[in-house]
């Protein structure tokens, strides 16, 4: 598929000026409260850059407009365009507010000049923006080329990619949980040396996967100007569609996007954690009338991100922003995910289904990832290590659970069995004396000084039983860590793991 994009550059400063926040001639910037996030043209004349801190902008610029970031203004706002770019081609999806990706009609318009030079036209007739256009060959490509306002052969997509910053990975990353996933791997690729798409795109794909999983999988075949799919994952698996009937029909966006609110948490409790490419929410009014409108998700379905954009949505038709009204109120909503991808579609087994208790727990944990986001809910994975502390790796739930060291390696200078049930989140720091009360000390050959005697850690605790040292030494080739764990057990309370570090000792954990 030649795909088109159309980008509005600065969009979140463009949004505040068509709602009459700010001059259109004048220095604004947005900013999301630890610096700034988007700069207008009149603002990076006067020095002022993306990532700077208020003061130090307002310090450049004294005359700065400052604008706090506002996610439903900009996406308000943005409906305009997407109707302009509506009436030359046929179903746009938004990527995000300020980006629209869509299948570019040659067959209709001629040539992608001539679709390139309809899309300008319509968008600043209809809506008033200045708006750049590129055609080309998959998602990462086509943003590019939007950005650079070219069109680019499907021929000749790796040469156009290959000096541009590997950093340009972030414009295809569409949601805050991918754009965090590129961000961690992007630093890796810069440890490594790899700073162009080129460099990527020439690694051999086995050893990217193997290395750097599947994300790394999805950011190798963008180097390399394959039209992958905005929503990762296996073969799509069709659409999943809820609706509801508005009695009685509504007629302001906040009652709207109340309603929305309970259609979003069943369509999340159905999709039941898989990835979805698109959200096509559509509405349909009292005399008959349709609005719909694409939404590009690239996630999981989570009911806080689809409640968002259908509130957005709603707000752009029902506030008479979009220049196209709803003729009148709303009383049907249908919010349908779009390529659905995931292994939910097999069989149940005859033994070992899932108890009704369990499915009941993992709702909760679907709710509290609607509530808190993709990264509050986390699940712990048992690897390999040498330690309790690091033999456990948290990961967020619905990622994939893979252990990234094994666990059936022999590991040399392991913490013998069993582990304590309880780590501490931090360790703390406690006192180990010997009979006569002097401090119990590790030489750097790993021997104790003396038997240990008693901890003080909340309180003094008589050692009645101990086991060790085991003798730490890790990371010879960076920061250097030695010590020597010990095992003690007090006469009145619960059995410790100490391990002696520095000159001092540390609880890491009890033992039940």
């Amino acid at each position: 598929m030649r795909a088109v994009v159309v980008w509005v550059p600065d969009w979140p400063v463009v949004a505040a000026v068509a709602e009459g926040l700010a001059d259109p001639a004048g220095p604004v910037a947005v900013h999301d409260g630890r610096g700034l996030v988007v700069v207008s043209a009149a603002a990076r004349r006067q020095g002022v850059r993306r990532g700077m801190r208020r003061r130090h902008a307002q310090r450049a610029c004294p005359e700065l407009v400052l604008l706090t970031r506002d996610e439903a203004r900009d996406a308000r706002a943005f409906e305009p365009v997407v109707q302009a770019v509506e009436s030359v081609v046929a179903h746009p999806a938004v990527l995000r507010p300020g980006l629209v990706l869509a299948e570019a009609p040659v067959r209709h318009l001629g040539s992608e000049d001539q679709v390139a030079e309809a899309l300008i036209g319509a968008v600043a007739r209809l809506s008033g923006a200045e708006a750049y256009v590129g055609v080309a060959t998959g998602l990462l490509t086509a943003i590019l080329a939007a950005r650079a306002s070219a069109i680019v052969p499907e021929s000749a997509s790796a040469a156009f990619l290959a000096p541009h910053p590997v950093a340009s990975l972030r414009h295809a990353a569409l949601t805050r949980a991918a754009r965090a996933e590129v961000d961690a791997l992007l630093e890796v690729f810069a440890q490594l040396g790899i700073r162009t798409l080129g460099d990527l795109a020439a690694l051999p794909a086995p050893d990217v996967s193997a290395r750097f999983g599947q994300v790394g999988q999805r950011c190798h075949q963008l180097a390399r100007g394959h039209a992958v799919p905005t929503a990762p994952g296996t073969r799509p698996l069709g659409s999943l569609a809820v609706a509801r009937e508005l009695d009685p029909p509504l007629e302001r966006a906040d009652a709207a996007a109340f309603a929305a609110r309970t259609l979003a948490e069943d369509l999340a409790e159905r999709a039941e954690g898989r990835a979805c490419g698109r959200l096509r929410v559509t509405a349909r009014t009292t005399d008959g009338v349709e609005l719909s409108r694409l939404w590009t998700v690239e996630s999981v379905l989570l009911p806080r991100e689809v409640t968002d954009r259908v509130r957005w949505q709603l707000d752009g038709w029902l506030a008479g922003r979009s220049g196209v009204p709803p003729s009148a109120p709303l009383h049907f909503l249908q919010l349908s995910a779009e390529e659905l991808r995931g292994s939910l579609t097999t069989q149940e087994p005859l033994w070992g289904r899932p108890t009704h208790s369990a499915l009941q727990a993992q709702r909760a944990i679907v709710r509290l990832q609607g509530m808190l986001g993709t990264e509050g809910v986390w699940l712990p994975v048992l690897q390999g290590g040498r330690d309790p502390r690091s033999r456990v790796r948290t990961v967020a739930w619905n990622d994939d659970p893979v252990a990234l060291r094994r666990l059936d390696a022999p590991w040399p200078g392991r913490l013998p069995t069993p582990a304590p049930s309880t780590l501490l989140d931090e360790p703390r720091e406690v006192g180990v004396v010997d009979e006569s009360g002097t401090t119990v000390v590790v030489d750097a050959r790993g021997r104790i000084s003396a038997p240990p005697r008693r901890v003080m850690a909340d309180r003094p605790y008589d050692v009645v039983a101990w086991a060790g040292p085991w003798p730490i030494s890790e990371t010879w080739w960076s920061t250097p860590r030695r010590g020597a764990w010990v095992q003690v057990t007090p006469a009145d309370g619960p059995s410790m793991l100490l391990v002696g570090q520095d000159g001092r000792w540390l609880l890491e954990g009890l033992y039940d």
